[in-house]
């Protein structure tokens, strides 16, 4: 780890280990990941900034249906992905982070119109994404965030907020198992 093949010094794995939820083993297995994306650019400046396209080239983001959200959520600039936005994805989507952090990612990330709640709108965006174009009519998918929103809207304000959000997912016993990007 420390040596004078590795990236970081020690002093920056020991940081990165702290702020996130990774090992030292796993940030340069991460850091490798990153590269491998585009390493003559990476290995020209240590602090790239990958643009969106290439990072949805991941296996794992590649078929994900929220994979431009995703991206927007962990993008510091919204213009790209450097290395510290790309640890801190991985950090949050690895098996280590808690339940509670993962809920906050999923909540941004379900968030399309960024107002910290969400609505009918986003919820329409979230089904039409895991569903398809086509697979419900506008009765059906209005059938589909009424009942929704009829369990979850605790203060019937035809909305979501984090703290709704939460409690319907700690209700949701796989949620941290399908949230998770494996290493």
């Amino acid at each position: 780890m420390g040596s004078s093949q590795s990236v970081f010094s020690e002093q920056e794995l020991d940081d990165y280990q702290t702020l996130t939820y990774l090992t030292k083993k796993e940030i340069l297995h991460v850091h490798k990941r990153f590269s491998n994306l585009n390493s003559s650019e990476v290995k020209r400046d240590k602090n790239a900034k990958l643009r969106f396209e290439i990072i949805s080239q991941l296996p794992e983001l590649k078929v994900n249906p929220f994979k431009d959200q995703i991206m927007k959520v962990f993008s510091s600039s919204g213009d790209g992905i450097t290395f510290e936005d790309f640890l801190d994805m991985m950090s949050v989507f690895s098996d280590s982070a808690p339940k509670p952090v993962k809920v906050e990612y999923a909540f941004r990330i379900y968030d399309f119109d960024g107002d910290d709640m969400i609505s009918s709108s986003d919820l329409k965006t979230v089904i039409t994404r895991l569903t398809g174009e086509n697979s419900l009519n506008d009765e059906e998918m209005q059938q589909l965030i009424d009942s929704i929103l009829k369990e979850a809207d605790l203060d019937d304000d035809a909305m979501l907020s984090f703290a709704e959000f939460e409690h319907v997912i700690s209700k949701a016993p796989d949620f941290a198992n399908s949230f998770r990007i494996r290493l």
